[in-house]
């Protein structure tokens, strides 16, 4: 039945704190109770049912844990019990919802230490919360994710560093560096060979996990990226063999925790090579939204995936927005309109780099020397970054506007110190772009949106995928749904008449 969107199921009103992160336990959830988590500004969590409205436990009341704002909260795959919330100290805390979390401030006895992050266990007489305390990177932990097979645990912050780590093994399994400034999403592709993330250099950014590098960027939006996600729906992978697993229960036998695993605590992904598996067609769709109200839809093709293959199924779309779009004020942009694509011959040029959707770069006027062609190519893309900014971020960042004051360009002729000021990790920023953690941008593909379009008045903050759907939000506070092609007509009534409902690609 098509719920009525005026009248609520359940409504709550906080004082002194505010909601900031919350998740359904869809293992758990029926028709009759869900069990949903909400995490707070305070860094309290709750354990509420919207539908019985009789069971409710608060976590971490006293803020004896961790007196910080909950940044993510998620159940962990698989278990109706376990449940892990991240802080903007950079804190990451495992909590069973059968237990309490005691009256005094919990001690800590060291289980493992790595590179930028260490992982405590829980001392007490008694079993309590927290089980496990994570502490990753500098700065903010600002999203987690786990892989679809609920193995493996993304983890992006403040420092710009994506880590990826086995989550039962607690071992770090790969890390990446944004190019500039923090990230601040992550998700992982339907079958968990990809990750994309989103930050402020206002860049998506598409990351190999079989292969542990950065395989593209998407240049689209002009200012901070606050979603990505990934579209199952039109995501198509023609079957290939399965991805194969191998390792061993030795080490961290004890370290369930209650969890139910098939598989083993260690286990890793097979040294095949993973082109020899290669599906024969492959196209990813995945979308972001950001903090300059638009929305971006992204495909991931062939030409991307497996650069070493011929080029002869590249493709230059033809309705991406030019560099020069109308302003952001001007009600939305039409991507037909003002496209301007340049489609080059594909013996005119020889690129190095496979390009999907790439910037329409003004090649004619260099058309007498290849190589020109291809440095002035690489020189107006970097140019076009004209969005990102090094001022400070001050504790009030939320409700700056995002400033434009140095191009990429500036940022390279300069001296590093002013990076320093941005990002004070002990790795420095300035040297790790260029190497495999942050490749340059000439050395990836650049990937430009299929669409990019105006949704909103302000910033967006939720995408979400759903089969006949897309629903976004903004800070505003507008909850919008937008029908898929041919499925306007299947969404309900009450939905029409409450969100504005619009067709996209």
């Amino acid at each position: 039945q098509a719920a009525d969107l005026s009248k609520p199921i359940d409504k709550r009103i906080y004082k002194g704190t505010q909601p900031t992160c919350h998740d359904f336990n869809h293992l758990t959830a029926t028709a009759e109770s869900v069990s949903l988590l909400v995490g707070f500004s305070a860094g309290q969590v709750q354990l509420i049912d919207p539908i019985k409205k009789e069971t409710s436990k608060l976590f971490n009341e006293e803020r004896l844990i961790d007196k910080s704002r909950v940044t993510c909260v998620k159940w962990v795959p698989g278990s109706e019990s376990l449940f892990l919330v991240a802080h903007s100290s950079g804190n990451m805390y495992l909590y069973n919802v059968e237990h309490t979390c005691g009256t005094t401030a919990p001690h800590y006895q060291l289980l493992k230490q790595g590179e930028s992050f260490a992982v405590h266990t829980c001392k007490s007489k008694s079993t309590r919360n927290p089980l496990l305390k994570w502490t990753v990177g500098e700065g903010a932990l600002n999203e987690f994710a786990f892989s679809p097979d609920g193995k493996f645990l993304a983890c992006v912050s403040q420092d710009g560093f994506l880590r990826v780590f086995n989550f039962d093994s607690v071992e770090l399994n790969g890390t990446m560096k944004s190019y500039f400034g923090g990230l601040l999403c992550v998700c992982w592709s339907p079958d968990g060979k990809y990750i994309v993330t989103g930050g402020e250099d206002d860049l998506v950014t598409v990351w190999s996990f079989v292969d542990c590098r950065v395989i593209a960027r998407g240049h689209g939006h002009k200012s901070w990226v606050s979603v990505v996600a990934f579209d199952p729906y039109t995501t198509s992978v023609e079957e290939s063999d399965p991805m194969e697993f191998s390792g061993s229960d030795e080490d961290f036998q004890d370290l369930h925790f209650g969890r139910d695993r098939a598989n083993s605590t260690q286990s890793r992904l097979s040294k095949r090579n993973s082109t020899d598996s290669r599906p024969v067609s492959v196209t990813y769709r995945f979308g972001s939204v950001g903090q300059d109200t638009q929305l971006c839809l992204w495909d991931l093709t062939e030409d991307i995936l497996f650069p070493h293959q011929p080029l002869s199924r590249a493709r230059t779309h033809t309705n991406v927005m030019n560099a020069t779009s109308p302003p952001a004020g001007s009600g939305g942009t039409n991507p037909g309109s003002n496209g301007n694509s340049i489609t080059t011959p594909g013996n005119s040029v020889p690129p190095p780099l496979p390009r999907s959707n790439s910037l329409p770069h003004s090649a004619v006027s260099n058309a007498g020397s290849k190589s020109s062609v291809m440095d002035g190519a690489i020189a107006s893309g970097v140019s076009k970054f004209a969005t990102l900014s090094l001022h400070d971020r001050k504790e009030r960042h939320h409700e700056k506007d995002h400033k434009r004051n140095h191009s990429m360009g500036h940022i390279s002729s300069k001296s590093s110190d002013k990076l320093n000021l941005v990002t004070k990790t002990k790795t420095d920023p300035a040297k790790t772009l260029g190497t495999p953690l942050c490749p340059r941008m000439e050395d990836v593909p650049l990937l430009e949106p299929l669409i990019c379009k105006k949704i909103a008045h302000e910033r967006l903050t939720v995408l979400i995928f759903l089969e006949d759907c897309i629903v976004t939000a903004c800070q505003e506070g507008f909850i919008c749904t937008w029908a898929r092609p041919g499925k306007v007509g299947l969404l309900s009534s009450q939905t029409q008449a409450n969100s504005p409902s619009g067709t996209v690609v």
